[in-house]
């Protein structure tokens, strides 16, 4: 039999099919959804950090001509709070009380933003104005900003009924072991450092649309999200307690996710319950001062880590203590972020002890949660961090102290220290690659050349595995329709990733089929009955493979169908350019006429779901070349190398866009971006007057390839990549920057973020020492 090659299929790379919507302004947001009679919501949030409240009145406010509803948290003590589920077991086996998220706070806020009342009126505009008239008596009392203030004796508690700005202890590893082994040890590095706090800054900021149907007593709600199964099992079964049936859930276009569109925020029960108490839709439209003040933000911890080393500079133990910060409430997956990271805390290295212990800390602060990577991207920061300070200590080279400690290729399937089971690797070879494209034994050159004109160059590299498409599966569901396109149903959702190009690569190659004929449909609770979402990058290596699996069952269905109606055998039927034809001869029959012979419905869909039973881990090396004007502080990115191995590769227009923007974030939290809170708990990094972001100017161009190793857990040999950018390039930077203070000034230690102002005072300090 003739096997023919398909137009698109894996390793094709095919541009993005949604973009042409989006380019050319066809693109539809939560924002650009109007129902008839629409109203709009807005909600006053509280301008204090700390207090007990009194709304003394909110008359005149409903008073206002076009405003039809104000809501407080009296009004909503029959809607369940927001509580997280992800607290893990303490070292006595207990689980910590969460404090949970009410809808509208009731008589205390505990931080700025906190929400106090939801207007709804005619207009936005109008919405605002009335916000303004309602009147709050606020006693106010002194927050607690920061995690090393929080934890000292006497100082002001979050949550007085707590007892303690300590949200919970969690320990990994094993103490005993760690402590026989730094005893023996020839050598310790200490580090401390913190892992500074992030706005995720998506460019649609979050909205959201609540319907009432009477007729059907169900709730319809339109919003951004990262899946909307899960929000409608938290939504009903928490907030609303109702049937998972009485609430539909929509999303269309994201405008990116990044893990906080993941969550359940307020304002979705805010809408809802507007739009029942009122029988109009209510649309709340966020705006960016409201994103920087409330959506869950990532990040900020606070570590101290050390290394045991035998006299050859072999990493014997790894202790780390680290210090999270949970913000006011235990948000959605809060508590767990942390635990998830250290989970990875030994990387790529053949560490045989290790002792974690993690201390959760509330704070009068915006809530923190997973952001790209979640946990990830903090324990590879951490340990790459330590091991350039390892390799400084002991006079060795950045490559060759991970040359002596990395886990070698013959000891994979490895287990490591936190129960993490790495299927294959061989982290050398990609290493060594990237030092080699990098033109690292040639750095002295350059470094030179810069300090002729006066400036500092450093070089740095990480070398990271991250643990993603977490064991489970998401099964995919397509249909042959009555024009002979495909549709395909899954429970995943596009937030910018392309998951319409690379779900239909996977479909039209079993199908032999051009690629415009799949079209991909994801948000809508009515059309599945459950679905996984977006997140840990798991959208392809689960979906991927579910979705090429449907596509080899609705194939044989085909085959099945035109068999019987050219009168042949299955076996002698192929599929080409959405044709069904006789080997060998020129009797063919279109998919359209095909769907039209249909006896059943079933015969025209076809189902695959691939279950894996543990993680993916992909894995890379990340180069970073920096060059500094000692005189500004000023740092210069120059050049960036990086050579990953993501098992297999999909689409590589997909992929490298993927890496390049994780790349991005990741030198944006090295460089420039940071969430600083005043003492009072006001955020003073509000927007982007006082927010830096990357931009295209200061990044530049990559040299990203692939060395993959397939990978033994998913069907696909596919290991993930939505988060690895991210992972890999924060300590890459850093290590860069720190490099280069090293070498000029004997400076092994930069805070995050390495800004002009920081990078020019560690200089100007150190000639002052000198």
């Amino acid at each position: 039999m003739t096997v023919m090659t398909p137009k698109f299929g894996m390793g094709a790379s095919v541009l993005r099919k949604e973009d042409d919507a989006f380019i050319t302004g066809r693109g539809r947001y939560t924002d650009d959804v109007s129902p008839e009679g629409v109203l709009h919501g807005h909600v006053l949030r509280s301008p204090v950090a700390k207090a007990k409240f009194n709304i003394v009145s909110i008359d005149a406010a409903k008073e206002l001509p076009g405003v039809h509803l104000v809501l407080t948290g009296a009004d909503l003590a029959h809607l369940g709070d927001l509580a997280s589920g992800a607290m893990q077991k303490q070292p006595d086996g207990s689980r910590a009380p969460t404090r949970d998220i009410p809808i509208l706070c009731r008589d205390e806020v505990a931080y700025v933003g906190d929400a106090i009342a939801f207007i709804v009126a005619d207009s936005r505009a109008l919405a605002q104005d009335a916000a303004d008239l309602i009147e709050v008596d606020f006693e106010d009392s002194e927050p607690v900003t920061t995690m090393a203030a929080a934890l000292e004796d006497g100082a002001p508690l979050v949550w007085e009924k707590h007892g303690s700005n300590r949200a919970f202890r969690n320990k990994l590893g094993d103490e005993k072991k760690a402590d026989a082994a730094f005893a023996k040890a020839s050598h310790v590095t200490r580090i401390e450092f913190t892992n500074n706090r992030l706005v995720c800054n998506y460019m649609e900021p979050r909205a959201a649309i609540g319907e009432w149907r009477p007729e059907e007593e169900r709730f319809v709600l339109t919003t951004g999200s990262q899946g909307v199964w899960s929000m409608r099992k938290i939504l009903a079964g928490q907030v609303f307690k109702i049937d998972e049936e009485k609430l539909h859930i929509i999303t269309p276009d994201v405008g990116g996710g990044f893990g906080p569109k993941t969550f359940v925020y307020r304002e979705y029960a805010m809408v809802m319950e507007a739009a029942k108490c009122l029988g109009r839709p209510v649309k709340w439209t966020g705006d960016r001062t409201e994103h920087f003040l409330t959506d869950a933000q990532g990040r900020d911890n606070l570590v101290t880590a050390e290394m045991a080393m035998d006299e050859n500079g072999r990493f014997l133990a790894l202790r780390v203590h680290l210090l999270a910060n949970m913000g006011a409430y235990a948000h959605q997956y809060g508590p767990f972020i942390p635990f998830l990271g250290a989970t990875m805390a030994t990387g790529v290295y053949d560490i045989t002890a290790l002792d974690v212990t993690i201390d959760g800390v509330y704070t009068n602060t915006c809530p923190v949660d997973a952001y790209r990577g979640a946990g990830r991207p903090e324990a590879a920061f951490l340990l790459e961090k330590l091991v350039d300070a390892c390799a400084r200590d002991l006079k060795l080279s950045p490559a060759e102290i991970r040359r002596r400690n990395f886990i070698r290729p013959e000891q994979f399937p490895y287990t490591t220290q936190t129960g993490r089971k790495y299927d294959v690797g061989e982290f050398e070879g990609h290493m060594d690659r990237a030092l080699d494209v990098a033109e690292w034994d040639d750095f002295d050159a350059r470094a030179e050349e810069s300090r002729q004109r006066g400036m500092l160059r450093g070089i740095g590299m990480a070398t990271y595995v991250e643990a993603c498409a977490f064991a489970g599966s998401e099964p995919a569901f397509l249909t042959l329709e009555g024009d002979g396109s495909v549709t395909m149903l899954i429970g995943t959702q596009s937030n910018g990733q392309g998951h319409a190009t690379a779900y239909a690569q996977l479909v039209a190659e079993k199908l032999n089929l051009d690629i415009s004929k799949v079209n991909v449909l994801q948000g809508d609770s009515d059309k599945l009955p459950n679905g996984g979402g977006t997140g840990g990058s798991r959208s392809i290596p689960l979906g991927g493979v579910s979705a090429a699996r449907a596509g080899e069952d609705l194939a044989e269905k085909i085959k099945k169908i035109a068999a019987d109606e050219l009168e042949a055998s299955a076996a002698d039927i192929e599929l080409v350019d959405g044709n069904a034809r006789i080997v060998g001869t020129d009797r063919t029959m279109d998919f359209a006429a095909i769907a039209k012979a249909a006896r059943q419905p079933d015969d025209l869909k076809g189902m695959g779901e691939f279950v894996q039973d543990e993680a993916t881990y992909p894995n890379g090396t990340h180069i970073c070349e920096v060059e500094i004007d000692p005189g500004t502080g000023h740092v210069k990115v120059l050049r960036y190398t990086i050579v990953d191995d993501f098992g297999a590769t999909v689409n590589p227009v997909l992929l490298a866009g993927q890496v390049h923007g994780g790349v991005v974030q990741g030198i944006g939290q090295a460089l420039e971006e940071n969430t600083v809170y005043g003492d009072d708990g006001q955020l003073l990094t509000a927007s982007f007057m006082d927010y830096a972001m990357p931009r295209a100017d200061s990044i530049p161009f990559f040299h990203f390839e692939t060395r993959n190793v397939p990978s033994t857990t998913n069907a696909l040999g596919i290991k993930g990549a939505g988060e690895a950018g991210t992972i890999g390039a924060t300590p890459a930077a850093l290590n860069a920057v720190t490099d280069a203070l090293w070498r000029a000034h004997g400076i092994g230690h930069i805070e995050m973020p390495a800004t002009p102002l920081r990078v020019w005072q560690a200089i100007e300090e150190a000639r002052a020492g000198a």
